[in-house]
């Protein structure tokens, strides 16, 4: 008897051994995938707190105004225009306002040479934040997103440039905001850039002629940019009803 009872004791003893790191494997496997989200909900939150910080040091800085960004590039002589792009692309990064920086650049170089500089910047600009969203972002979002998202990253890739084109041409649509969401999907970086200098170079016309033109609203330029912008916010939202149309239609036949 006192023999059986030590092979019990042993059998149970040996039985805990094996099922304690296993019942704790199982725990761990269990805790991975919550420790997995909380590190991808952190560094969304650390890119947000990066662009905040960005943003507020370009206030700090430029005074969020055209005539404090055409301060800082003024005085660089030939070198101006691309000076200009070099700044204006990191304040776009830093979501200034892409108007502000297109009209600072219609004070700078007036309507022919401010609108290529606001474009070139502004197109720049919107790639390094797409590609810094990607990089520190994408993969995080994957991590924390179901089937829906999946699906809305799948159907944007798949129309890439036009999605990006109508993201651009859409009224009310804040340009930061595309530029960050855009880096958080599967749409390459050159076709992003390509769509946003195509969809930036109307409204990049306008607020260059306008910002060259500020002593003067009722000039030719001006009275042109005033027309380029309604133009562009009618075409937009033709787009928005045709959708909106294609949607309805699509959901009656379904």
């Amino acid at each position: 008897m006192p023999r059986a009872r030590g092979l019990s004791e042993g059998a149970r003893s040996a039985g805990a051994a094996v099922a304690g790191p296993e019942n704790g494997g199982i725990e761990g496997a269990r805790d991975r995938p919550r420790r997995a989200q909380l590190r991808a909900v952190a560094r969304l939150a650390g890119l947000g707190g990066f662009v905040v910080a960005l943003f507020l040091i370009a206030a700090s800085v430029f005074g969020l105004s055209s005539e404090g960004v055409r301060d800082a590039v003024d005085g660089f002589g030939p070198v101006a225009p691309l000076v200009f792009i070099a700044v204006s692309a990191a304040l776009t990064v830093a979501c200034v306002p892409g108007p502000l920086l297109a009209g600072a650049a219609g004070l700078l170089f007036g309507t022919a040479l401010g609108t290529p500089t606001a474009i070139a910047s502004a197109t720049l600009g919107a790639t390094a934040a797409a590609a810094i969203s990607r990089r520190f972002g994408a993969g995080a979002l994957d991590e924390l997103s179901g089937r829906r998202v999946s699906a809305l990253q799948d159907w944007i890739a798949a129309r890439g440039f036009l999605a990006v084109l109508y993201a651009r041409i859409l009224p009310g649509v804040p340009y930061s905001l595309v530029n960050y969401a855009a880096g958080l999907t599967r749409v390459p970086l050159a076709v992003f850039a390509a769509a946003t200098a195509l969809g930036c170079a109307p409204r990049a016309f306008a607020y260059v002629a306008l910002g060259g033109s500020l002593d003067d609203l009722g000039s030719p330029e001006a009275i042109v940019a005033f027309a380029v912008l309604v133009g562009m916010a009618l075409v937009g939202l033709l787009f928005a009803a045709r959708d909106v149309k294609t949607a309805r239609a699509a959901r009656r036949a379904g």
